[in-house]
């Protein structure tokens, strides 16, 4: 059995830690399995990792434990439409929430560490590129739809003409009825 270290925490363990509590969350695992794997990790034991998860960590985690906890609900993360890619949310919502989330390691800290950064970094490269797929997509679908509704409109304007050639039609069918009615009349007229 291994020695359990008493040193502080560095950023690349709260890192570790929150993704593996989160994970768990997801999976629908527990917390304290969470914490047993990440002691196991980092030679720390589960009681620590625990301790530092509730006393340091889960407050600026608290929308991604949410969406943890909402994937978990859905029963796996569903893909995301017209990608292979898996989304967790939107790819906006991806965008808010990773900026969030440095900024709460921001003002928690003095300094942003590189690998943060670049993690950072790459989490916005992929919410843009599929932001921007997304993007196409709409656009698309907005072509489509407005071909369809100007092809609706010239329909409704065809139908719309037929109509009124009916009704004239009607009209003029209405008054030579009415002219045989006051022909018929005044025959009858005529005949008393």
């Amino acid at each position: 059995m291994s020695i359990a270290r008493h040193d502080s925490w560095n950023q690349d363990e709260d890192l570790l830690l929150a993704e593996v509590v989160l994970r768990h969350i997801r999976d629908g695992s527990t917390q304290l399995k969470a914490f047993e794997e990440v002691g196991r990790e980092l030679s720390r034991t589960p009681s620590a990792c625990g301790f530092r998860w509730n006393s340091f960590l889960r407050n600026r985690y608290k929308s991604r434990i949410e969406l943890s906890k909402k994937q978990r609900k859905e029963n796996k993360i569903k893909p995301y439409r017209g990608t292979d890619k898996v989304l967790s949310t939107s790819p906006k919502d991806e965008i808010k929430e990773n900026y969030y989330e440095l900024q709460n390691v921001s003002d928690s800290s003095s300094s942003v560490t590189m690998q943060e950064v670049i993690l950072f970094l790459t989490k916005m490269d992929r919410s843009s590129r599929l932001w921007s797929k997304e993007k196409d997509q709409f656009s698309q679908n907005y072509h489509i739809i407005l071909e369809q509704n100007n092809t609706l409109r010239e329909e409704n304007n065809r139908l719309q003409q037929k109509l009124n050639e009916v009704e004239k039609d009607y009209r003029t069918l209405l008054q030579v009825m009415e002219r045989a009615r006051k022909l018929v009349v005044l025959e009858e007229n005529e005949r008393v």
